[in-house]
């Protein structure tokens, strides 16, 4: 069976700045798999990169096996149907109720009716613990955790294959970041989807994948289960995962 997303020697430069550098990385139907890597190190350019919203300068992307490197259009938008995307910082719309940004991608991108996407959308709220009182609620009416919560809501509603999550866990406190890996990890049990994280809360890389790579000057330098990560051997995953200042990773200092 074909990994159900893979990449095959992707490149992504912005100028002579060279972002992904040959990426490849598998990952099978059902598998949760969490991207490491510093600040700029290029996990967001790659899910980019998968999602169709950049296009890679070389290399090929497979989704169920069929190569979406170069699709666009209405071939595209059949793609991203089977995506759904849990953003940095929730990235709800302001003017919008809860039930609407829930509901945003199945009136706007599948033009089901308005009734019937308030019904999916207050169950997509009850799976993340919310009742149907916030529905109407606006997101600046929200706690950071609720937006976070009502940010997985939206990424479920559309019943995906494949989940990304974009750190989801920025700007949360350690309990509350607690609540919602925890919430992450038995969303994706429940559904029985396919996840990609990228972050670099490490208590949260570990909480909900069963396997970890970690990104670096746009290559994958190491890739394992994520019970494996403290015993890698790997000097750049080591210092990573113990955040020493000391080590092969430099990181720039400009005064």
């Amino acid at each position: 069976m074909a990994p159900k997303i893979r990449l095959e020697g992707v490149k992504k430069s912005f100028g002579r700045k060279v972002v992904l550098d040959g990426v490849d990385l598998s990952i099978d139907t059902g598998e949760s798999l969490v991207v490491i890597g510093g600040s700029g190190t290029g996990k967001s350019v790659m899910i980019k990169c998968v999602l169709g919203i950049l296009r890679p300068d070389a290399g090929h992307i497979y989704v169920d096996g069929k190569d979406v490197t170069r699709l666009h259009g209405r071939a595209h938008d059949e793609v991203l149907r089977q995506f759904g995307m849990l953003f940095q910082g929730s990235a709800l719309f302001d003017s919008l109720p809860v039930w609407e940004n829930v509901a945003f991608g199945l009136i706007q991108g599948r033009g089901v009716r308005r009734a019937r996407a308030r019904e999916v959308a207050i169950e997509a709220l009850a799976k993340v613990g919310l009742g149907p009182d916030v529905a109407t609620l606006w997101p600046a009416e929200l706690s950071g955790g609720m937006q976070k919560r009502v940010g997985l809501a939206r990424a479920i509603a559309a019943s995906p294959d494949i989940i990304f999550f974009d750190e989801p866990t920025t700007g949360l406190d350690p309990i509350m970041a607690d609540v919602i890996n925890d919430l992450i990890v038995s969303t994706v049990k429940n559904l029985g989807v396919t996840t990609l994280s990228i972050t670099h809360d490490l208590v949260s890389a570990r909480k909900i994948s069963n396997r970890i790579a970690m990104l670096y000057r746009g290559k994958i330098i190491w890739d394992g289960p994520t019970k494996d990560i403290d015993t890698s051997g790997n000097p750049y995953v080591d210092q990573f995962i113990h955040g020493r200042a000391e080590g092969p990773i430099k990181m720039e200092v400009r005064g």
